[in-house]
């Protein structure tokens, strides 16, 4: 009868008992048997004894680079390196960090997979991979089919290839345009290697699948990003099998504040399955809109072991732990439901590695201990962030550096802060020994001597500012900017485009004999936008201006990328001109809230010792494109222009894109939570303007300037939020069904403030459709042609009318009667309007 010892790892030894031994009557096979048993045993306790079952593995955060082969290469093998001298015995890295996460369509072609065996080989034959196990992400195409895919490897032998088994759909990706979920659980298939790998190795077949890997002491299993997120986590079956070691290779974004949800995600799956769990992923703009958010993690039956950097510009970084397996297996045998699911669990297939990863000489090697750290506030992570994004962005380009039209208010005022936090890190990164971050530096200025040892001088060489007055400007913003650029140490340029605005008019009136004039001078609506958008435009085609040229000026090569400054809610209101200054090369607050910029200005303020930004935080948002009145002061604020207030609009933004709210939805929503301060008339005025504003600007996102994602509610419709830009803009139907809603409820219900009013005497008129109609005709700081074109025509057409005039015409307050079989241009809506 075979019996067998107690599981070291997930090996056993067998033996056969030796009854009443007596060593005289045996024969020399016996006693060869018995040798072998006594060594056997003593091995195992030897084992046991001297401990043998702490393992150190390394997790890496990578700024790698869409297509980027020969740099991904050079970062790969870096971090193998470094995870090496470290003690490691393992690494993982990030999802898809061969080839770069954002190849997008490129993963239709050939060569992306080919490139990515190639790049693959290298990293397999170097020495820096000998006697370590090493998994790379990299995409592999499998019976012509494209999978997203981790390849492990071990002393230049391909160990397994484990494709995704959940795509990832929402928010910025889009992975089933180009890659397949693998679908068959637990089972693996016969991959034919490439002939350049099985020249080189001779190998010329991997098991392919949904497979795990075990070494002589432990057992590593692979999730890949989505897997972690998604309802029908695989870690939870593969810990049940046996598996101590969850790893994922992952690709996450940064949006404020949201740092926490990896690591929460990562705690509580080693909390529930027991085990550890090693999360990687990537860092830093490779070529899109996002800023993968690093934050590398170990977690160990669900406390934080390690974590690495949220923000940096390091664009190698190895973190690592040293883990006892045998807290693993203590762990989960204490969780008697645990043991009674994982006797009934399936069984993973196993992939031997013949491979060690610990050593039997570790009793004096002390496992990591629990991590304890702090979140960033939303208000650091702005300045960090977009600042880390801006550098990528600025190396990769081949550009000198930044002009940004500096305006004295909070929005560009914010992006310059930004630059300078770039500037901060960059100087401390230097003096920290950073090789590569010194080599980039002196490459954007053409510099082979320079060193940045201050944060303002190096501004001043990456940084160009420029106030563009008009006559409309008034003396505080200037003063605001000249002041906020001296204090970044800023290159700063004052200039005037009047002479640029009366030459364009002056063309207008030459071809048509008029002359526009502004609102306050006698002039229409119309008069109004166009006057303010020439303003506008001007400034934009300046800006590009001398962005090429002011670095030949100034005796450097190149150019420099133009920096637009307009806020996400700006966006989201269409509070923007088509090709205005907002239209630029790219936008560091272009998905951040106009509340969260004036939080991070305060920030900024004590942080970066930004005095003048208090007055910038203090002063009423302003366009400055219409006169002033005759005592200097302001006629035009963005808020009244715009018809609501950057709070209202952060919560409809939250409500449209978070939340997929309609108009109805909205209403129903906001009624009950402005219930104290609005009637449900109010709410239902608010909600059809910002829809109105929303609809016929719509169209503006199609331009919008590329900007990094930050806001979970950005308009962006690149990619985050697909939507119609041609929209009806009186939304007849749905802005009915609110006013049903109304009328219901306005009879029986009387807020609280409204109660208050009324006590007190003053009762304040309520919001007139007319009122918002004007409002947003007024929307002069950043209309376009085409949106003061739908303006005309939806004052006069689009407006919904009130019930009571409904009524009048024996309208139903809903539904509809019955029409002909051919109802196209019989049929109307609920405003009157046919179809």
């Amino acid at each position: 009868m075979l019996h067998k010892l107690p599981r070291l790892g997930h090996h056993q030894i067998v033996f056969r008992p030796f009854r009443n031994f007596d060593s005289t009557h045996c024969t020399a096979a016996d006693n060869s048997l018995f040798k072998t048993f006594n060594y056997s045993l003593k091995t195992l306790l030897f084992a046991r004894n001297e401990m043998g079952r702490k393992i150190t593995v390394a997790v890496t955060t990578l700024n790698q680079w869409a297509l980027d082969f020969e740099g991904n290469l050079a970062r790969i093998l870096q971090s193998i390196l470094e995870a090496k001298d470290m003690g490691a015995s393992y690494r993982t890295g990030p999802e898809l960090e061969v080839c770069g996460y954002s190849c997008e369509d490129h993963f239709r072609e050939p060569d992306t997979f080919l490139h990515s065996w190639e790049t693959f080989l290298e990293i397999m034959m170097s020495p820096f991979c000998e006697n370590m196990l090493v998994d790379v992400g990299m995409p592999v195409m499998h019976q012509n089919v494209a999978y997203n895919c981790r390849v492990v490897f071990f002393n230049r032998k391909l160990l397994l290839i484990r494709p995704k088994m959940a795509i990832c759909d929402d928010g910025n990706y889009r992975e089933s345009r180009w890659f397949t979920a693998w679908t068959k659980a637990q089972k693996t298939e016969e991959y034919f290697l490439p002939r350049l790998i099985t020249q080189q190795t001779g190998q010329e077949t991997v098991p392919f699948g949904d497979a795990v890997i075990a070494t002589r002491e432990t057992c590593i299993g692979y999730e890949i990003c989505e897997e972690l997120w998604n309802v029908h986590s695989k870690h939870i079956e593969m810990s049940l099998s046996g598996v101590e070691l969850i790893v994922n290779g992952s690709g996450s974004y940064m949006e404020l504040r949201k740092a926490h949800i990896t690591n929460d995600l990562i705690c509580n799956a080693s909390f529930k399955a027991g085990g550890a769990y090693l999360f990687s992923n990537l860092r830093g703009c490779d070529g899109q809109r996002v800023y993968f958010n690093g934050c590398s993690a170990i977690a160990l039956n669900g406390e934080l072991l390690a974590r690495g950097k949220q923000f940096a510009l390091q664009d190698v970084e190895v973190i690592l732990a040293t883990i006892d397996l045998e807290e693993i297996r203590a762990y989960r045998v204490s969780l008697r439901s645990r043991c009674s699911s994982a006797a009934r669990s399936v069984v993973y297939p196993r992939i031997r590695c013949d491979f060690e990863m610990s050593t039997h000489d570790d009793i004096l090697k002390s496992p990591t201990p629990p991590l304890h750290f702090t979140y960033s506030t939303p208000e650091e992570e702005i300045a960090l962030g977009p600042a880390c994004w801006l550098w990528d962005y600025l190396r990769r380009s081949g550009q000198g550096g930044f002009f940004l039209p500096l305006s004295g208010g909070v929005d560009s005022s914010s992006s310059a802060a930004i630059v300078y936090s770039m500037c901060r890190q960059i100087v401390e990164a230097v003096q920290h020994g950073d090789a590569q971050v010194l080599y980039d530096i002196r490459k954007i200025l053409a510099d082979s001597d320079y060193t940045p040892i201050n944060a303002a001088a190096l501004c001043n060489r990456l940084l160009v500012t420029c106030y563009m007055g008009s006559v409309n400007s008034s003396k505080e913003t200037r003063y605001r900017a000249s002041q906020l650029a001296n204090q970044l140490g800023s290159y700063h340029i004052e200039i005037s485009i009047d002479l640029a605005v009366n030459a364009l008019l002056g063309i207008f009136n030459a071809v048509t004999g008029l002359t526009p004039v502004f609102r306050m001078q006698g002039g229409c609506a119309r008069q109004n936008l166009a006057l303010q958008n020439i303003q506008s435009r001007i400034r934009m085609v300046l800006a590009y201006v001398f962005a090429q040229l002011m670095l030949w000026v100034r005796n450097r090569p190149g150019g420099l990328l133009v920096l637009g400054s307009s806020n996400v809610d700006e966006s989201l209101r269409g509070y923007l001109t088509k090709y205005d200054c907002s239209s630029a090369d790219i936008n560091p607050i272009g998905g951040i809230s106009k509340t969260d910029l004036l939080r991070f200005l305060g920030y900024a303020k004590k942080k970066f010792n930004l005095t003048v930004l208090e007055s910038i935080i203090d002063a009423p948002p302003t366009a400055e494109l219409e006169p002033l009145l005759e005592n200097g002061e302001l006629l035009q604020t963005d808020e009244e222009d715009m018809g609501m207030t950057y709070s209202e609009l952060s919560e409809y933004g939250r409500l449209r894109k978070q939340f997929f709210c309609g108009p109805y939805s909205m209403f129903c929503r906001l009624v009950a939570t402005w219930k104290n301060d609005l009637s449900p008339k109010e709410v239902a005025e608010k909600v059809k303007h910002f829809f109105r504003c929303y609809a016929i600007n719509r169209h503006k996102m199609t331009v919008l300037t590329p900007s990094v994602h930050a806001e979970i509610y950005s308009p962006d419709d690149n990619r985050f939020d697909h939507r119609p830009f041609l929209y009806r803009a009186n939304w007849s139907w749905q802005f009915k069904a609110i006013d049903d809603e109304v009328d219901k409820l306005q009879p029986v219900y009387i807020p609280l403030s409204t109660q208050l009013r009324l006590n007190s005497g003053e009762v304040l008129p309520l919001v007139d459709t007319s009122t918002q109609q004007s409002l947003h005709m007024d929307d002069s700081k950043h209309s376009s042609s085409m949106s003061s074109v739908s303006l005309d025509v939806g004052a006069s057409t689009a407006g919904p009318p009130c019930i009571d005039n409904l009524e009048t015409q024996g309208t139903k307050p809903s539904g509809f009667s019955k029409v002909h079989v051919n109802v196209l241009g019989k049929l109307k809506d609920r405003t009157g309007i046919p179809v």
